[in-house]
């Protein structure tokens, strides 16, 4: 009987693993809101364009890893995009865009909870977006990349107790990766009418 209550307890989440669920949570809802509202779901555009990016590297890291030549990633200003590329494995390669947007949020989103963990997946998306830059072939694709390395950069070294900024701001990213990979594949695959 002790044995049980005792797992319970530790499976119970401290004050700071609520806090950061409380933030998964409220950002869920503030995206939900904001996403289709006229003139506010502006404020959203950086980062939908920022997840249509990571989309795009999905693609061509795998196209990339079963020997694809990839001659570029464009991402638009309408939020679509596209990899270009010659070869590789192409049942690989393109429900890997999807794959890519929910693995990259959950990953942020679990390393959201720590503060070492959100500098890893940092450095991870950095490099990510680096990749995302050389194979750019567009200034909205180049300039959403510099952007957000340099807001990484930025908040990495803002002096806050706990790296608050940083952790947040990865958390964010993970939750509107994983929800704009569902929406877009409601869109694209379901509600789509074309």
């Amino acid at each position: 009987m002790s044995s049980s209550s005792n797992v319970g307890e530790r499976l119970k989440p401290n004050a700071e693993q609520l806090r950061t669920i409380y933030f998964i949570a409220g950002y869920s809802v503030g995206i939900a809101i904001l996403w289709s509202m006229p003139i506010v779901k502006h404020l959203l555009w950086p980062f939908k364009v920022f997840t249509v990016a990571l989309h795009e590297f999905g693609h061509a890291s795998v196209g990339f890893c079963t020997g694809a030549r990839v001659n570029s990633i464009t991402v638009d200003p309408d939020e679509g995009g596209l990899t270009k590329m010659q070869g590789g494995n192409i049942y690989l390669s393109l429900p890997a865009g999807y794959l890519s947007s929910s693995f990259f949020g959950a990953l942020m989103i679990f390393c959201g909870f720590n503060l070492l963990a959100s500098k890893v997946a940092a450095i991870f998306v950095g490099l990510c977006m680096l990749a995302t830059l050389i194979w750019a072939r567009n200034w909205l694709t180049r300039g959403i990349t510099i952007v957000f390395i340099g807001v990484i950069a930025f908040l990495w070294w803002l002096p806050l107790e706990g790296g608050v900024g940083l952790r947040y701001f990865i958390l964010f990213l993970g939750t509107m990766s994983a929800l704009y990979s569902v929406w877009d594949i409601l869109e694209d695959l379901i509600l789509r009418k074309v």
